[in-house]
């Protein structure tokens, strides 16, 4: 991408090798197996390194994000006064002023004016000025008070750098903190006998097996599962055939020899 005929050629330690063509500069960059990159477009003739091109944008894009991660923007802050405030209340004022101008803000001191106050200006423009006075070591006053309407403001840059305010490490958890508690076993209170003493604790008996069990087993039925939303139905139960009897056949009498 480089159209320029002539460069001024840097290696990748630094060193000055010379104006050349740009095709001789880009094929020495080829033999070292690195990109011939222009760092500055707008000298004449314009000046080229041999370098990695990946590995470059990788730090330049990582400077970039420490510099934003740094850096503090510069808030507008505004404090305001009337012609008839106390002088507890300027005093606050004026600290409150102080704390934004450490922090490197810019502050606007705006003196209000209300109904037949506004007839006097210069109230509020030497209070300004003794404002001020009161905060010249920390700040300075761009321009001249200004009165805009019912109010007069000014507007003042802090002297000193912007805070920056690195974000606030998470403390590592112990041990302790991430096992979870083990469940505490049940204390059985102990057995007291007739006269008051405490008995020793029965032995555990084990269970019975199942096996030992007197008495002949009784058949379980089985159960099936019924799907569910299934309409139960109930089937007659099955009776015995019952035997059917037939009356008796009368017997006839017997002969006799008579």
């Amino acid at each position: 991408m480089i159209r320029i005929p002539q460069v001024r050629v840097v290696d990748e330690e630094g060193a000055q090798l010379g104006v050349m063509p740009t095709p001789e500069a880009l094929a020495m960059a080829q033999e070292r197996g690195l990109d011939l990159v222009e760092v500055a477009p707008m000298a004449a003739p314009p000046v080229v390194k041999f370098l990695d091109f990946g590995q470059y944008k990788y730090e330049l894009t990582k400077r970039e994000k420490e510099a934003k991660r740094r850096q503090r923007s510069v808030t507008f802050k505004e404090v305001r006064l009337s012609p008839k405030i106390g002088t507890g209340d300027f005093d606050t004022k004026v600290h409150r002023a102080i704390e934004f101008l450490e922090d490197g803000d810019r502050i606007k001191v705006t003196v209000r004016f209300r109904g037949r106050e506004l007839t006097h200006p210069e109230l509020g423009r030497n209070m300004l000025t003794r404002f001020t006075d009161r905060i010249k070591e920390h700040g300075v006053a761009e321009r001249a008070p200004l009165l805009e309407g019912k109010s007069m403001h000014l507007t003042v840059a802090s002297l000193h750098k912007p805070k920056e305010h690195e974000p606030a490490a998470r403390p590592a958890r112990t041990a302790d903190e991430t096992a979870p508690a083990a469940p505490e076993a049940p204390v059985r209170p102990a057995a007291t006998s007739a006269n008051g003493a405490e008995a020793p604790a029965a032995a555990a008996t084990p269970a019975k097996p199942a096996a030992q069990a007197t008495g002949p087993a009784e058949p379980v039925a089985a159960k099936t599962a019924e799907p569910v939303g299934a309409r139960a139905t109930s089937t007659p139960a099955a009776s015995a055939p019952t035997k059917k009897t037939e009356p008796p056949v009368p017997q006839a009498p017997a002969a006799t020899g008579e």
